[in-house]
């Protein structure tokens, strides 16, 4: 019998293999030739429309990047960003998703209004907050006046020591709807029979939230926290909108287009995309990895 159902299963893995060969022979075919000539470029000195000869330099591109401050300071950004917003969006989406998932009158209406902010466009939606952020015409700053919070105005995404929490906070409002909206599904696929049992055998709502919701949870706020720390690391359209080029204030990405379209520099921009194809490799590994050890530890 079991040797039956070993068969079995390596059947249905072998299957389940076969469907997958034409995603990813598209993926390959899309996705390969530009990385292959990304990571060729990035030991070049190539020039965007350049007449200049393009010489193999080897690895002086990426000794470059290391030496480069721009380049160290806008890594510790992105890495800061990533972990305030990802951190605050699971949570606050855990939260939406517990709420929309029980039973309440308006309950449709709620998971439709949730989305909203995620449906607009990001640079339709930064440019929505630089105006409530303004300094003189702001919302923001009027409600915190009324409320005693502040005594004067502040220029929000000018002041060096508010500008990343400012940016986050637009970027927390934006995606934490797709987040909810991943866990609502994983929510959705527990049994409620589960809770039925817990309920008879005396569990609190935070019993069960601890010993049922979370632990059957986890391999979707796995892949909810590799989506959006994938995301985070390589913003790009909300920085960019709101501050520019600015050189004291850049993510991985705005350095990169900086270095690669305003410079025309192909080879060092290039081998800043390799540089943040191999960051987010390595988070996706150590994360899968500490995720799978966890669960036989279990």
């Amino acid at each position: 019998m079991s040797s039956k159902v070993s068969i079995l299963n390596r059947s249905r893995e072998r299957f389940a293999w076969w469907l997958l060969v034409p995603t990813l022979l598209t993926v390959l075919v899309v996705a390969a030739n530009p990385l292959l000539q990304t990571i060729g470029y990035s030991f070049t000195d190539a020039r965007l429309a350049s007449s200049h000869p393009t010489h193999f330099v080897g690895l002086a591109n990426y000794a470059r990047l290391l030496g480069d401050r721009h380049f160290v300071s806008s890594l510790k950004l992105t890495v800061s960003f990533g972990l305030i917003t990802v951190v605050l969006e699971l949570a606050l989406g855990l939260l939406i998703a517990l709420v929309v998932n029980s039973k309440f009158k308006g309950r449709t209406l709620l998971r439709t209004a949730m989305l909203v902010p995620w449906a607009i466009p990001t640079v339709i939606s930064a440019q929505m907050w630089k105006w409530m952020f303004n300094d003189v015409y702001g919302v923001i700053n009027d409600l915190l006046l009324r409320l005693g919070v502040i005594h004067q105005s502040v220029a929000w995404i000018a002041n060096p020591h508010t500008i990343l929490l400012s940016i986050a906070a637009i970027d927390i409002w934006k995606t934490t709807p797709f987040m909810a909206l991943l866990l609502l599904a994983g929510l959705q696929v527990i049994s409620p029979e589960l809770y039925e049992s817990a309920r008879v055998d005396g569990a609190s709502p935070l019993e069960q939230f601890w010993t049922i919701t979370l632990p059957l949870l986890q391999p979707i706020i796995g892949v909810a926290v590799i989506f959006r720390t994938m995301d985070a690391l390589r913003v790009f359209d909300v920085f960019y909108a709101l501050v520019g080029n600015r050189p004291s204030f850049q993510t991985l990405a705005v350095y990169n287009q900086q270095i690669l379209v305003d410079f025309s520099r192909v080879g060092a921009g290039s081998a800043v995309s390799v540089a943040i194809f191999l960051i987010l490799a390595v988070f996706v590994f150590l994360y899968t990895r500490l995720v799978k050890l966890e669960a036989v530890d279990d």
